[in-house]
């Protein structure tokens, strides 16, 4: 039995935590992998204890993210699969790196710690910057990325539960705040929070996913993504409005398949 069906609005990837989310137009999700592109990279801050040989989900205050340094959203990225480049813009001009290298990936991070040190509570000497890279299947013969729950393979947003919360603070909420990979149109505010354990299918016989668990949010979602500033506590918001501070759920992909924005989701 169909308990509801939503329409996929939009899909979105971060390939650098904490950096700009990037719109998607098509993808091809993998049975038990993470949303593709998504979280393939992170910058510490200072050194983690990330062990590339053993990849542990760590805490994301580990890394250079809106949680810690509002600052971050100052910067507009964009990433390159093909060349693996990484792309930054900012008021001050554009640049790219190449983060096949070392000497690229230590570039980069020495740019950021300038602009985090212009406008944020941080010394580049005493908390020096890196970028670390996702293992490979292959190296590790398990899926990671730098997600800040262990079982955050792919993330979903249901866009009335943010406008719900939006009419009640009487103020328009940027979905993007919520750094979600799928936003889904046509579900009653908080209603995908009832779905854990429920099975989604995108489609007739599309990619399947298993509900996980809501995703409980953090102060990231505080951080305008246009101003780069903390201009609303939605944590809490969802907390006196709701009795919780969950917004979204996570979910693991079950059968593999293409999925684009327009699509039908169907929850069982």
């Amino acid at each position: 039995m169909t308990l509801a069906t939503a329409t996929i609005e939009a899909l979105w990837r971060h390939p650098i935590k904490g950096f700009t989310p990037e719109p998607v137009a098509e993808t091809l999700l993998s049975d038990g992998d993470f949303f593709p592109h998504d979280r393939l990279y992170a910058m510490e801050v200072g050194p983690s204890g990330f062990d590339e040989d053993n990849p542990k989900t760590i805490s994301k205050m580990k890394f250079a993210v809106l949680a810690r340094f509002p600052a971050v959203a100052r910067l507009r990225t964009r990433y390159d699969e093909i060349a693996g480049s990484f792309h930054i813009a900012d008021a001050s001009g554009t640049w790219d790196f190449d983060l096949t290298s070392v000497a690229g990936r230590n570039s980069l991070a020495r740019h950021v710690e300038a602009r985090l040190a212009a406008h944020e509570d941080y010394d580049p000497v005493l908390q020096p910057l890196n970028v670390l890279e996702s293992p490979s299947y292959e190296h590790t013969k398990t899926h990671f990325r730098f997600t800040d729950s262990g079982r955050g393979f792919v993330s979903f947003l249901n866009l009335n539960s943010l406008r719900d919360l939006g009419s009640r603070l009487e103020r328009d909420l940027d979905p993007l705040r919520m750094r979600a990979n799928i936003w889904l149109e046509g579900l009653n505010a908080f209603e995908d929070h009832n779905w854990v354990g429920r099975q989604i299918r995108v489609g007739d016989d599309g990619p399947e996913f298993e509900v996980l668990k809501p995703i409980v949010r953090c102060v990231a979602t505080h951080v305008n993504p246009d101003t780069a500033e903390r201009d609303v506590d939605l944590c809490t918001a969802l907390w006196e409005n709701y009795g919780h501070r969950d917004c979204g759920i996570y979910a693991r992909i079950t059968k593999g398949g293409s999925i684009r924005p327009g699509d039908k989701v169907h929850v069982f």
